[in-house]
């Protein structure tokens, strides 16, 4: 995975590196300058490059030294100048002058072919300057150097306004501001380039294809050893959501999937999907605390259970003690979570994971859906805790995880049901909870990406995209 660092923890590697900070500034530049280069600046292009006085302003500098170098035209647009020459930033401003390079001050925009951000760096927060405002509405395409000034790269908040970046050139690793708040929106196109730091404590983890492994089949399985899946949900109008569920889990790779709902919606369950099992718990309209056994019966042969999918309101009796009584594997979704009414409930015997979306969050642990509280949450029930959204964050006892893969295609109805079928068949087959999470995760969100291209997306047909990007 990924690291992912806080600004903080950025600024002591660098005090910490091995080399000194000029020979760092001048890597950072470099790559600077290649992706400028890649932009389609070369010879006679007008690139116009902010730099304020700090490191991040040093690094302009050295880019510009090297796309002068390339036959660029280059002006520096300078928001004061290092204040002591004798500086890693001060001696890259005093070589790129000597170069050739033209320094002014900043005030109004120039026509430009390519704006370079080097204003402020990873450290920065709060609002513009109104100096710098002005720069904001110019055309041509940005290339922002660590990231765009007026993000915070702690949290990806912006106060105000910001750029938009084209591209981010970032060093040695990703920031939290990157991925999370506005950032993915103002930073652009993200490429994180190694300037010879090492290490790092890491805030988060970014999921990507490579660690969203999946699990594989004996030869000698059947279905009942390939994973096992029960799907407890449905309700007046919501039957749809428990098959939703159990039709992705089978599509997942689940050997065996069932789906259980109350009595009366069994008939209309039989003829949503030939392969999972439909099974009628009492005879009413919804469950009652008194199924629970009978729901239970020969439930020891599934190797996860799924509570909630259109369960419907008002069923914090049932939970509760279906909650009691099963002691194995459980992923809590939806109406399941929307029945808990005290998070020390979900401190149980067996495995949990809770997969909320923002509101759900709220509701469940009275906080806002953060990584850290997310973090907070895991820590205090002994659970998994899956946060939708974009990214969807996946906390436990680790590192919090973050998933960036997917996209709005996937805000439609019934797509979270798909997504608990998919993290629970994952977990059946043999993954711990929180790969099971993360790769769950990575790949719904891939086959919205991927059915996206072709087809508005629907919960029905993402279902059937898990099985082709799951093969």
């Amino acid at each position: 995975m990924q690291l992912v660092i806080t600004p903080d923890e950025s600024a002591s590697l660098d005090e910490a590196a091995a080399d000194r900070i000029d020979a760092l500034m001048e890597r950072a530049g470099l790559w600077v300058a290649l992706a400028a280069a890649d932009m389609g600046v070369g010879y006679g292009s007008r690139v116009a490059i902010l730099a304020g006085p700090g490191n991040n302003g040093g690094d302009a500098y050295v880019a510009a030294r090297y796309l002068a170098k390339r036959g660029a035209a280059v002006t520096i647009r300078a928001r004061g100048f290092p204040k002591d020459d004798y500086s890693a930033a001060g001696r890259a401003a005093a070589a790129a002058i000597h170069a050739g390079v033209q320094v002014a001050p900043l005030d109004n925009p120039v026509p430009a072919d390519l704006i370079i951000d080097g204003l402020f760096g990873a450290g920065f927060h709060g609002a513009l300057p109104a100096d710098v405002l002005p720069w904001l509405a110019h055309s041509a395409p940005v290339l922002a150097i660590d990231v765009p000034s007026g993000l915070s790269a702690a949290d990806g908040v912006v106060e105000g306004e910001s750029f938009y970046a084209d591209r981010t050139v970032t060093f040695h690793a990703l920031k939290v501001g990157h991925l999370l708040g506005e950032g993915p929106e103002r930073c652009g196109r993200l490429e994180v380039r190694d300037i010879g730091l090492a290490g790092g404590n890491p805030e988060l983890q970014l999921v990507e294809e490579i660690d969203a492994t999946l699990p594989t089949r004996e030869r000698t399985a059947h279905k009942w050893s390939a994973g096992s899946v029960l799907v407890v949900g449905g309700s007046s109008g919501l039957t749809g959501a428990a098959m939703l569920a159990a039709s992705s889990a089978l599509k997942s790779g689940a050997g065996a999937v069932v789906a259980a709902v109350p009595g009366r919606w069994q008939p209309a369950l039989e003829g949503m999907s030939a392969g999972v099992i439909t099974r009628g718990v009492g005879s009413g309209d919804r469950f009652d605390p008194a199924d629970v056994g009978e729901l239970l019966e020969g439930a020891d042969r599934f190797d996860v259970v799924v509570l909630g999918p259109g369960l419907g309101p008002d069923q914090e009796k049932f939970v509760d003690q279906l909650m009691r009584q099963w002691d194995g594997r459980l992923l809590i979704d939806a109406d399941g979570l929307n029945a808990i009414t005290d998070v020390a409930h979900l401190a149980r015997a067996g495995e949990t994971i809770i997969t909320p979306h923002a509101g759900e969050f709220r509701r469940l642990s009275g906080r806002e859906p953060t990584y850290l509280n997310a973090a907070a949450l895991a820590r205090t029930g002994d659970l998994e805790v899956l946060l939708k959204g974009n990214p969807t964050v996946i906390a436990g006892s680790g590192i919090p995880s973050v998933v960036t893969e997917g996209g709005p295609e996937l805000a439609t109805i019934g797509t979270g049901d798909v997504l608990a079928g998919t993290v629970a068949a994952l977990w059946a087959r043999g993954l711990e909870a929180g790969p099971a999470c993360y790769s769950g995760a990575f790949w719904h969100g891939r086959a919205g990406r991927s059915l996206a291209k072709r087809s508005v997306v629907t919960a029905e047909d993402l279902v059937d995209e898990m099985g082709r990007v799951l093969r």
